[in-house]
């Protein structure tokens, strides 16, 4: 039977409006307010009735559907840059790249340097020459040292701002936001607009009346 989709239910959710009703009907036998489902009314007739009243029961929680239909809207939405500020320094490649270059380069010229100087230095200890390659390879040394020492602490500090604390304190993840927006859709479509729906159509409706029993003078 073709279902009248409400102006406002998008095609992408009418999937999740049939599994609402489904859920409400598989258990109906724990909600006093369906007790003449079986009698009145079957299963396969109610949500018959309700998938044609789309219309009528989704509307009864269009403000929990129009906000769930936000926020997904927010969440595929690719985020925008944000404009740069005073305070934003170097990008974050330049960066790294730097960090790592410092040590490297500091480090070779350190070790050429102190070859270069001990070999002057074994061969002419008069020349002061060799005397001053070995401090600048002590000098670019330190230096390297250093650049390590800049490089674990830049490590570490990316590793606390990306952990899960860090996370949790910038608070719920666009997921959890969307997930909680579908569920409070689900619960008001459910409690203001199904369960109502079907407990007025079970109470309309007349319930069969009972075969005559057959007449034991009649031959």
């Amino acid at each position: 039977m073709h279902m009248n989709v409400a102006p406002h239910l998008l095609t992408e959710d009418r999937a999740e409006y049939e599994r609402v009703l489904d859920d409400a009907l598989r258990t109906a036998g724990t909600r006093p307010e369906l007790d003449g489902l079986g009698t009145r009314l079957t299963s396969a007739q109610l949500r018959s009735m309700a998938l044609n009243a789309t219309a009528l029961i989704t509307a009864a929680a269009a403000a929990e559907y129009d906000h769930f239909v936000k926020v997904r809207e927010q969440s595929r939405a690719p985020a925008a840059p944000g404009p740069p500020t005073a305070h934003d320094g170097p990008g974050p490649g330049v960066v790294a790249i730097v960090t790592v270059m410092v040590p490297v380069l500091a480090g070779s010229a350190a070790a050429i340097f102190l070859l270069v100087g001990a070999v002057l230095h074994a061969v002419a200890p008069t020349v002061v020459f060799g005397a001053t390659l070995l401090t600048a390879g002590l000098v670019f040394g330190a230096i390297a040292a250093g650049g390590l020492l800049c490089a674990g602490a830049g490590l570490l500090v990316t590793a606390l701002r990306n952990s899960p604390a860090a996370a949790h304190r910038d608070g719920p993840a666009p997921a959890d936001d969307l997930s909680l927006a579908r569920e409070a859709w689900r619960q008001a479509l459910l409690e203001r607009g199904i369960l109502p729906f079907l407990a007025a159509a079970l109470a309309a409706t007349t319930p069969p009346d009972p075969a005559p029993s057959p007449d034991p003078s009649t031959p």
